[in-house]
């Protein structure tokens, strides 16, 4: 790749934006924190319902759209490049992170101690629901926010014929022309901040958790020193990956990421407390089905619980933000597939890939907490999030080699993760590659340098706090974003009609 296919504009907008941002977090990280803390309790406190509303009507708009004749559309006339499994593994590893590894074993626990509607803390009815909610967290409604923007993009792309994969080129159907300017930049930015938190995030929560493992075996200290070099070591395997590429590189890292995944749970299935794994999890269901309204629109406006706020609002707010970067990735992976396939893989393959880690990770835990077999919420409040996870682990069958697979499985799930954002960056700041066409191979390695480079810097600066509650901020906009685009999408469907008859899957 030429020098001449690096969008310079995007390139410099976002570089600047970025050198700002870090600049203004680490010179005034108190007050900038603060800042930032008090703009998030008021769009959760006061606009909160959004967010709940945004994300149930989505849901059932794909539902709509999957069922409908608008879901046989297949995105372009080519066969898909990838098989049905590497497909979704790479559209599940890049969306998830090592967040699902992190949280599938412990999340329980916190709605255990603290559960929603008034409930009895650790009382049966709060143990009805701390799987429960997890899975909602996780579930179908988090993946049609991740799922919606994939649809106008693969649409733009592979059937209107657009030379990119940006957010932009999804609206030219009610921005027109403007697309091409100074709007169609800004829209094409405005995702960069909620990706580099989200990357951050995801650093955040990965790699303390590697150190404690470390720390378990090997006795090591955990300081900030043995973060960086862990950082440093999955950015010296990922950018090996990048470099390879889409096919070579993170293809065949996502599928060995999901067949080690599968196999740890599958082990943990069969030699774990299977009877009481199957049983919660039908129970969990059961409320769920029960419940998903409720769910779904709770906001406690009379006893003012918070749990709303510091959950359900908070991962709206993280999916919203983080939906553009998946929703450009999995069009990037989806030549070839209907609007059906995209939507029913995404919502059904995604969630069930999510749920595992809460059905079988998260019980087992829950059973070995219920039956006294390892103090797990005790470590929780005493040692915090990190340990009770490895509590958790050695706790369960060959606990110390399952807790030394899980973690390599996470450092995977990490890695891949960033790989497909620096991928999704680096595609989105070029201009005129061909469908299919990758991006530089410097270029890709670039980003991926630059998003762990700019996590280190906010690490020692102690700014990484910041840098997460700005990238849930960042979600709120995009939501409108989400908006226009489903209005493009509806209106380029509506007026090309040729396009339900031409771009059918045969």
């Amino acid at each position: 790749m030429r020098f001449q296919t690096i969008d310079r504009q995007i390139l410099g907008i976002a570089l600047s934006l970025i050198t700002v941002l870090i600049a203004g977090i680490l010179i005034a990280k108190e007050a900038g924190t603060s800042f930032l803390n008090s703009i998030l309790s008021f769009l959760t406190g006061n606009l909160g319902s959004l967010y709940l509303w945004a994300c149930l009507i989505i849901f059932f708009f794909l539902l709509y759209l999957a069922f409908s004749k608008y879901g046989k559309i297949k995105m372009g006339n080519e066969r898909p490049q990838l098989s049905t499994f590497s497909w979704l593994a790479l559209i599940f590893t890049a969306g998830i992170g090592s967040g699902i590894m992190y949280w599938g074993v412990i999340e329980w626990a916190f709605y255990y101690s603290s559960p929603p509607f008034g409930m009895e803390p650790m009382g049966l009815e709060a143990a009805g629901f701390a799987q429960t909610y997890g899975m909602f967290h996780w579930g179908f409604s988090a993946w049609a926010i991740y799922c919606l923007p994939s649809i106008p993009i693969s649409y733009a792309v592979y059937v209107r014929k657009e030379k990119n994969f940006r957010l932009s080129s999804t609206c030219r159907a009610i921005i027109g022309d403007r697309a091409d300017g100074l709007l169609g930049k800004i829209i094409d930015v405005s995702f960069m901040f909620g990706l580099i938190g989200g990357i951050g995030t995801s650093l955040a929560l990965g790699t303390p958790l590697l150190a404690e493992g470390l720390h378990y075996i090997f006795g090591l200290e955990k300081t900030t020193t043995l973060n960086l070099w862990i950082i440093i070591a999955l950015t010296i395997f990922f950018s090996i990956c990048l470099y390879f590429g889409l096919h070579k590189g993170l293809k065949l890292l996502s599928d060995w990421n999901l067949y080690l995944y599968v196999a740890l749970l599958i082990f943990i299935f069969i030699f774990g407390p299977t009877a009481f794994i199957i049983a919660n999890f039908s129970e969990s269901v059961g409320v769920l089905l029960n419940n998903f309204f409720r769910m779904s629109l709770y906001t406690d406006p009379v006893g003012n619980s918070g749990f709303s706020e510091a959950w359900t609002l908070f991962y709206w707010g993280w999916w919203f933000s983080y939906a553009p970067f998946t929703g450009m990735f999995a069009a990037r992976v989806s030549q070839g597939r209907t609007i059906r396939q995209l939507i029913l893989g995404q919502l059904i393959g995604g969630t069930l890939g999510c749920w595992l880690s809460f059905v079988i990770f998260g019980n087992t835990a829950f059973f070995y907490e219920l039956k006294g077999v390892a103090p797990i919420l005790d470590n929780l409040q005493t040692q915090g999030t990190e340990a009770a996870i490895i509590t958790a682990l050695t706790s369960m069958p060959l606990g110390f080699i399952v807790m030394i697979l899980y973690l390599l499985v996470a450092a995977i799930f990490l890695a891949t993760t960033v790989n497909s954002a620096a991928f999704t960056l680096s595609d989105v700041a070029s201009k005129n590659l061909k469908v299919g066409e990758e991006p530089a191979r410097w270029y890709r390695v670039f980003w991926g340098i630059l998003l762990t480079s700019i996590s280190i810097i906010l690490m020692y600066g102690d700014g990484l706090k910041a840098l997460q509650t700005l990238s849930i901020i960042t979600g709120f906009p995009l939501i409108f974003v989400t908006a226009l685009m489903i209005a493009a999408l509806v209106k380029s469907l509506r007026e090309n009609k040729e396009d339900t008859s031409s771009n059918k899957l045969e």
